[in-house]
Formats: C-alpha cells, sequence, structure tokens
C-alpha cells in the first residue's frame, strides 16, 4: 500500500508541474529535441526571467527537463523520450474525442515534423504504414515492432544502422501515436534512425528553430522510389 501512495503522490506532483501553462508552453517547444536557455524560455512562456528560472527548477525536481552547463550558459531539454511520449498523449487528450475529428495542426507541421528524436506527421505516418504493408515490419502485443529479416536487409541496403538502432539503452521500435494525424508513426530507436537517415540523405530539412520538417526535391524523388510513399 505504501509503495502505491508513493506512486500516486510522484504522478500527482508531475501532473502538478505540468499543469502550469507557463510550464507546458516550455515543455512543448523542448518537444523539437534541441536544449535551450532559460531565458529563450522565459520568452516562450512569456514570463520573467527570475520566474522562468522557478518553473524550471520545478520541472528538473519532477525530472521533467534536464540541464547541461556550458560556458556561462545551461541549457534545458526534455529528459528523455518517455516524457515526450507524455507530453505528445496529452495534446491528444486536450483536443477531446466527442467532435468529429478535424486536424488543427499548423500545414507545415501536420505534413512533417518530429516527434522528440523521430519523424511524425502525415509523412511519418505514411512510412509507418507503408513498412508495415511491405512486411518490414512484425508488431508485438503490447504495441512493439521489430524488424523482419526482410525489413533488416532493406534498410541495412539503404544506410540505416540497425545494429546501433539496437545497442541502444531504449526501446527498439513501437507504434506513437501522431497527435494531428491520429494514427501510428514509428516510435523509439527505428524511428530514430529514420529521421537520421533521412536528414544525412538530404530527403528532409528541418527548421533551425522548430519541430516542422521540409521535403526536399531529392527527397520528392527518392521517397517514392524507396519506399513508394505518395507525397
Amino acid at each position: 500500500m505504501d509503495v502505491e501512495q508513493d506512486v500516486d503522490e510522484a504522478a500527482s506532483k508531475i501532473a502538478a508541474a505540468i499543469g502550469v501553462p507557463a510550464r507546458a508552453r516550455m515543455l512543448y517547444w523542448l518537444m523539437d529535441n534541441r536544449a535551450r536557455t532559460s531565458t529563450e524560455l522565459a520568452v516562450i512562456a512569456d514570463v520573467t526571467p527570475s520566474t522562468a528560472s522557478v518553473h524550471l527548477s520545478r520541472l528538473k525536481t519532477e525530472r521533467l527537463v534536464k540541464v547541461v552547463a556550458q560556458g556561462k550558459h545551461r541549457y534545458y531539454s526534455l529528459n528523455g523520450l518517455d516524457v515526450a511520449a507524455a507530453l505528445e498523449r496529452l495534446s491528444l487528450l486536450a483536443r477531446g474525442s466527442r467532435k468529429k475529428f478535424v486536424p488543427s495542426a499548423p500545414s507545415r507541421l501536420r505534413a512533417a515534423r518530429t516527434c522528440y528524436d523521430h519523424m511524425a506527421g502525415a509523412l511519418g505516418v505514411s512510412l509507418h504504414d507503408r513498412v508495415v504493408t511491405l512486411g518490414w515490419l512484425s508488431a508485438g502485443n503490447d504495441g512493439s515492432y521489430d524488424l523482419t529479416l526482410k525489413g533488416t536487409t532493406a534498410l541495412e541496403t539503404i544506410g540505416l544502422d540497425i545494429q546501433q538502432a539496437r545497442a541502444l539503452r531504449r526501446r527498439f521500435a513501437f507504434a506513437c501515436l501522431d497527435w494531428s494525424e491520429r494514427r501510428s508513426h514509428i516510435g523509439g530507436a527505428l524511428g530514430a534512425g529514420f529521421l537520421q537517415l533521412a536528414l544525412r540523405r538530404k530527403w528532409v530539412t528541418q527548421d533551425l528553430d522548430g519541430r516542422a520538417l521540409h521535403v526536399t526535391s531529392l527527397g520528392r524523388r527518392e521517397l517514392p522510389r524507396r519506399f513508394g510513399i505518395h507525397l
């Protein structure tokens, strides 16, 4: 019973930390997996620098953000994929489920964006659906994925380092519910590998200060050719 009470208390503290609008804005601004200073986050949250420091201290205490000191600056970022996944699901709850779903995300974010460190939006969902159709993924009962032999061979052929992805201390692959499309894209180490491959091959580029991804002219040729995705 004491353990259950401890978990309940910890969950309520985390919820309270996220529950202040200024803190929520800070957290969602960090969803692009880029670190930012307290000064930058103060501007985003529309609070004074001193108030931002108090908010960030609370978020750090609840292990929602982590901080790295470099020179005169302290850089804040989300404390891992679990935090990003929780924020993504809160976005779904915030939009409700009773009314007919009409996408409200800006078109540039709905088309393609990052979800922490993997690919999301219509492009991410299309990639997910296509690799499932191609028989490259096998699904587990818990929403996890693994690669089939066919999928492993195909992805290694186009330059995705599967061994490196498996060696990371995180879930290999899972169905991550997309908040704008309300369907799944690929999360985990494999999803991150897809994004890094697309960036490295210059199939997509990412906004310097945001989550939006843009498919390049090269990507418009290569993504349909390699995956059969209709852009």
